[in-house]
Order: C-alpha cells, then structure tokens, then sequence
C-alpha cells in the first residue's frame, strides 16, 4: 500500500465540541460565569461560551457561544482565539469564512497554542483563506509537532515523505512518524511498520514492520491487519503461521477490507490455516468481488464454472468473468473467450470468442495470441487469413510460448501465410521441442524422417519421436511403431511395432488403427486374427481413414473376420472411392463389372475404372483397355484401349504389356 494523505490523516480540523468539552466542567454555575463574563473577565467569557455550545447550564446557542469566545478571543486568550477559528470554519453560529478562521487561528497560534498551530497548517496546506503555502503549512505544523501534536507529527512526517513545502526525506518521515507512533497513532504505525517493509528511510527489517504492523492491527486498523495476516502467510518477519495470517485477514476482512476477503477466500479454498471449506471460499469471495475486486470477481467466476461451494452455474460464471474482463483482466479476457467459444453460459458466438481473445491479446497474453491464430487459421469469428495467424503466432512465439513456436513450425512447412521454408520450420519445431512440447518433438520428428530442413537421421527422428509418444502423443506413437516396423533409425522389432500402435489406436488415431489392423491381418508381431484386424479397421474406417475403409471393404469381400458380405463390400469400397483412393476406385469398378454386390453395370465400371486409370492405377488402365477392346459398357475402340493398354504396361503391369501387343 502507498502512503497517501487521505490513507494516514483523519483529522483536519479539530471540532469545537472536542475542544470544549474538557473546559466546561469548569463553569458549573452559569450565574456566577455569566455575572463575571458580564464584568469582563476573558476566562469567564469563554467558559460562558462552552456552555453555550454543549447546552450546558442554558439552552444551546451556537450564536451566543461565537459571541463571547469572541469577547474572549478580543482579549487575548488563545484558547478562546482557536476555537473561534473553529467555528468560523465550520460555520458554527458566524456565517463560515475561512479568512476569519484563518485569522483567528494565527493570532493563537502565535501564543503558541498548537492546536492552532496544527489547523493553520491545514489552511495553508488546502488554501483555505490563505494563499496555499506548502512552506508555511509545514512552518505551523512543526511547530505543533515540536509540541507534541501527534496528528502534526504525522502531517510533518507526510510532507518529508512527499517532499511537499521541503525537500523529500524519508529519513525525516521515518522520525517524525515514529514520535507520533509512540503515541499511539494507529494510522501512523501502519505506515512506520510500511516503511520497515520497504526499506524507506530506514533500513529494511521485515520483523520491525511485523511489529508496527501489530501495534496499529490490535486498536483495530484494518489496513495493518490485513498486512500483518500477509506478514504470517509468507513468513516475513514473523514465523509462517497460516492459522495467523487466517485470524488476522479476518479481522481486516470483516472490517470490510476487499484485499483481505479475497485472501481469506483464498485461504478456506485451500484449506491453509483454516479447515477447507469452499463454501466459505465462495462467501467471502462473495464479498470482496462486490467491492470491485477483480481477482475476487475472477474466482467466483471459477468456482460457479466448477461448482465449487456453489451449484455449477455457467451463466453466472460467464457473468462474473466479465466484471474483471472490463476491468482489463487479461486473464479473465481469456477464460471469457473460451466461454463464448464453446457457447458456456452464453449463447456460442465466435466473433465474441474472437473479442474477448484479442482483448487479453492485445495486452500481451500468450495463450490468447496463440488462440486468436488458431482462430484466424480456421476462420473461426474471423475471416480465414494465414497471414495474420501467422503474425499473432509469431507474437506469441517470441515471448516463448511453446503451443506458437510449433504452430509457427506449420505454418513454415505448409507455406502458409508466410513462404514455405523447411529450415525456418526445423528451427520453429526445435524451439517448442525443446521445452519438451510433444507435438513439436513429433513434428521434428517427420523432419529428420524425411529430411526437409535438415539431413535425413532416422535415428534422430527415432529419438524424437520417442521424446513425443512417451508423452502420449498419438501420431508419434503411430510412427514410433512404423520405424519398428521398418527398422529405420531402430531394431526392426515387430512386438515393439504392435506395442505402440496399440498406445496410438488406443487414443482414436485412425492411421494407427488401420496399421494395427494390418499387423493382425498379416500375424507380424501377433497372432494372426482376422477377427482383431476387422476390429481395428472398423475403428479407422469409421472415422473416415480412407485406406481402412478400402481394406474394411476387401475384408467384407473376401469374408476375413467377418461373413462374407459383397454389399458390404461395395459400400466401404464407395465410401473410400468417393474419396479418391484409387485402390478402391478400381475394386468398385471389378465389382460392377462381375455384379457383386451390386446390378452388374459395365457403364459403371468404366466410370470407376477410368477415375483410378485418371490416377496412374496400372491394374484398373488394363482393365480398361479389355473393356474397350472389348465394347463393354462403351463403344468398341481399339485404339483407346491400346492406348490404355500402353498405360498400363509403362506403369509395370505385364498384362497390359500384353494387350498392348495383341493390338499392336
């Protein structure tokens, strides 16, 4: 906490009902005080005043009190003199005027009364009926403070805190606030117990500033008690207590202190000091967050998005995540994001994901600017724009965010947004590897495999790809398995390849289910069974991998694991056809032209033949030259089917070769 004039000092200026009340016991009998203030006597006539003020003895007058402190004050007594500057200022029984005050309290400060001393120092300090003097208020309040005055030492220390009518001492403000401390001053040992804290104007002594902090914290000052409850959380000059630093935030929290609410929320959500107790967490979050904290509002948020303490309440989530949001809260930014974009206590809307996300962004948020690339990278609220993902990527990559550096890796392979550069990707993917970002360990795996941007080293694909599937990456276990496979960079070892297809199938990736199914198919590092193949191929089929959807179709065909089933057959085959795969394309094409599974349709088969011929399939180029050579679902044509012929016998197909010959 900084010091502040409004943090330390309460008082301004002193009311004349204080300042009377310990002489009015001295003019019991209004009679007699009245019969002498009418002869004249200066005591008389104030005390007569008194009574007046408190009503004591006579009927209360604040006009008649201002007329005989006045009398009194005209004769010189500074008692009188002060408090008649009082009720100038204040208004009491004159018409308020802070010249007047200001007057009256010079006259009485100059007999050396120094709570007129003080109060004039307030004048020229604020101004009030004086030209504002820094100087001269710090002249009148030292010599209050040379008095005694504890409000005055406090005023002299704040001014050398300041440097405000001097120049900037902490040294001084450390002294005078330590005299009106020793009086007792709550405010003031606050602040002598902040200066311990932070080393200013004395050296740094976290047990001195603990025991200020407990002076001004036992006359009830919320401000120390809330620090001395932080002093015991953090073991700062006092030994770490967190059953302390509970007792203390709450007497500051119930007192009202947000900080000190928050705290103890914090404290019964972790159960540190107190027994955990998330409701309790949520009351006096509760609290704090209706005071405007934003750390409180941020939690509440938390524990209404969790269900903690509370009923899970995903709308009051949202709304109490906005409160901090507005606030600026990058973080709180963040999570808003991410509730607009799953539509969580709010309607889904990706273009409010998108402004919440660029808001924590554009303060510097990591994790924001990675989300608002992704967000550009799909178009997701957004109009699809590689290169500015490519910019928040790099944004983020820059302050070290692995999930960017990695992004920023594919953005460099691909080409997009930016000029394909695989050294530029390597260099990307290493970074993120590096801090042990297993997509990137697996993608800097491909590049040793392959050799872009680096030279090939399968044993350093191997190496990295261990890196990544050790973690549980899914697609490097799917490789790590394949370089078992194959013995690249590795032992070729089957057990070892079924063992990490298994790890990647496991999790849903298609291509390694598809190869576990082929391992069972085939009895590589298993017991062949056809049954676990269909299984493993269904799985990958079902998610659209194209190749288990051609082989899940030759299964049904050929009756491996499964009846036989050539309808079947015909729809895996045309599932994976429509997708291109040529493979299946001409499987389709052989089943309508021997009608299995489907009406025989010649014309049909020519259509799928000549998609997978379009695609330098050997097998379906020559079975598309015997059906033109043939006239079967087209119009005989020799010389097309020559030329299919031909195809097909430079792309390694012997029967082509001899068709081709035939029609030569």
């Amino acid at each position: 906490m900084i010091l502040t004039n409004t943090s330390l000092v309460r008082k301004t200026t002193l009311f004349l009902a204080a300042a009377m009340l310990s002489v009015s016991a001295m003019a019991a009998d209004f009679s007699q005080t009245l019969k002498l203030a009418n002869q004249g006597d200066a005591e008389a006539q104030y005390n007569l005043g008194v009574m007046y003020d408190n009503g004591e003895g006579v009927r209360q007058d604040y006009a008649k009190a201002a007329q005989w402190i006045e009398k009194s004050a005209n004769q010189g007594k500074a008692k009188a003199q002060y408090n008649l500057g009082v009720m100038y200022s204040k208004g009491l029984g004159v018409r308020q005027d802070y010249v007047k005050a200001a007057e009256w309290y010079e006259k009485s400060a100059n007999q050396g009364d120094a709570d007129a001393q003080y109060n004039l120092g307030v004048m020229y300090s604020k101004g009030l009926g004086v030209r504002q003097d820094y100087a001269k208020a710090f002249e009148w309040r030292q010599k209050s403070a040379d008095q005694g005055d504890a409000d005055a030492q406090v005023l002299i220390g704040i001014m050398y805190y300041f440097g405000e009518g001097v120049r900037q001492d902490y040294a001084k403000a450390f002294e005078w606030f330590e005299k009106s401390a020793n009086q007792g001053n709550s405010d003031v040992q606050y602040s002598l117990g902040l200066m311990y804290f932070e080393g200013k104007g004395v050296r740094q002594d976290y047990a001195k500033a603990a025991e200020w902090y407990e002076k001004s914290a036992n006359q009830g000052d919320a401000d120390a008690q809330y620090k001395l409850g932080a002093m015991y959380y953090d073991g700062l000059g006092v030994r770490q207590d967190y059953a302390k630093a509970a007792e203390w935030y709450e007497k500051s929290a119930n007192q009202g202190d947000a900080d000190a609410q928050y705290n103890l929320g914090a404290m019964y959500y972790d159960g540190l000091g107190v027994r955990q107790d998330y409701t309790k967490a949520v009351e006096w979050y509760q609290k704090s967050a209706n005071q405007g904290d934003a750390d409180a509002q941020y939690n509440l948020g938390v524990m209404y998005y969790n269900g903690k303490g509370v009923r899970q309440d995903y709308a009051k989530a949202a709304e109490w995540f906005e409160k901090p949001a507005n606030q600026g809260n990058s973080d709180v930014q963040y999570s808003l994001g991410l509730m607009y974009s799953k539509g969580l206590g709010v309607r889904q809307d990706y273009a409010k994901a998108f402004e919440w996300r660029q808001k924590s962004a554009d303060q510097g948020d990591a994790d924001a600017q990675v989300l608002i690339g992704i967000m550009y990278y799909f178009g997701e609220g957004v109009r699809q724009d590689y290169a500015k993902a490519f910019e928040w990527y790099q944004k983020a990559a820059n302050q070290g965010n692995k999930t960017a550096q990695s992004n920023l890796g594919v953005m460099y392979e691909k080409g997009l947004g930016v000029s394909q550069d695989y050294a530029k990707a390597f260099e990307w993917y290493q970074e993120s590897a590096s801090q042990g970002y297993a997509r990137a360990q697996s993608n800097l795996g491909v590049m040793y495999e392959k050799g872009l941007g680096v030279p090939q080293d399968y044993a350093k694909a191997f190496e990295w790809y261990e890196k990544s599937a050790n973690q549980g990456n899914e697609t490097a276990q799917s490789n790590l398995g394949l370089m078992y496979y194959e013995g690249n960079g590795v032992c070729q070892d089957y057990a070892k390849t079924v063992e990490w297809f298994e790890k990647s199938a496991s999790q849903g990736y298609a291509k390694a289910q598809h190869n576990l199914g082929a391992v069972y198919a085939k009895g590589e590092g298993v017991r062949q069974d056809y049954a676990k193949a269909f299984e493993w191929y269904q799985k990958s089929a079902s998610q659209g991998f194209v190749e288990s959807q051609y082989t899940f179709g030759v299964m049904y065909e050929k009756g491996l694991g499964v009846r036989q089933d050539y309808a079947k057959a015909v729809e895996w085959f045309e599932r994976s056809a429509d997708q291109g795969f040529a493979q299946a394309q001409y499987q389709l094409g052989s089943m309508y032209g021997a009608g299995e599974g489907v009406h025989q349709n010649y014309a049909k088969a020519i259509e799928w033949y000549t998609k997978a011929a379009n695609q330098g399939l050997a097998q379906a180029q020559h079975n598309l030259g015997a059906m033109y050579a043939k006239g079967e679902g087209v119009r005989q044509d020799y010389a097309t089917a020559k030329e299919w012929f031909g195809k097909s016998c430079d792309n390694g197909d012997q029967d082509g070769c001899d068709g081709y010959r035939t029609l030569n």
